[in-house]
């Protein structure tokens, strides 16, 4: 059963399409994302595309706002350069917000179909790791 969808936060989606546009370069860097922090602040990042697998652009954006402090967000979204507009996470990135922010909303569609979801909604019947760790004490 789809939850309803929440407000779509269009600050957020232009700070993404900001950075694919004057940030993006060739094919190292191709997505940009950026995440609304529980406290307001928008941080932003772009992938680090490798044949190898580098990360997405939502993974980056994660550490990039660890390393200004920011550990709860509240809201996510990618966009891809050359004006594709908002694109969903990949399967990986799914689970990875998942375990670390589990009422994160996920901005998910296109043109003005977009939607903010929780992203519990874009893994259902998911594994969550941290149900499954043997409690420390």
């Amino acid at each position: 059963m789809p939850s309803q969808t929440n407000p779509v936060d269009h600050e957020l989606i232009e700070a993404a399409a900001h950075v694919a546009r004057t940030r993006c370069r060739g094919d190292n860097h191709t997505m940009a994302a950026a995440a609304r922090a529980r406290d307001g602040r928008i941080v932003t990042a772009v992938n680090a595309y490798h044949f190898t697998g580098g990360p997405c652009a939502e993974l980056v954006v994660v550490g990039a706002a660890a390393a200004r402090g920011v550990y709860e967000l509240k809201t996510i979204v990618a966009v891809g350069d050359r004006d594709r507009g908002v694109v969903p996470p990949c399967g990986r990135c799914r689970q990875v917000l998942l375990d670390y922010f589990p009422g994160l909303e996920v901005i998910v569609g296109e043109g003005d179909r977009v939607r903010a979801v929780p992203v519990s909604d874009l893994l259902p019947e998911t594994y969550v790791w941290a149900d499954h760790q043997l409690d420390a004490g």
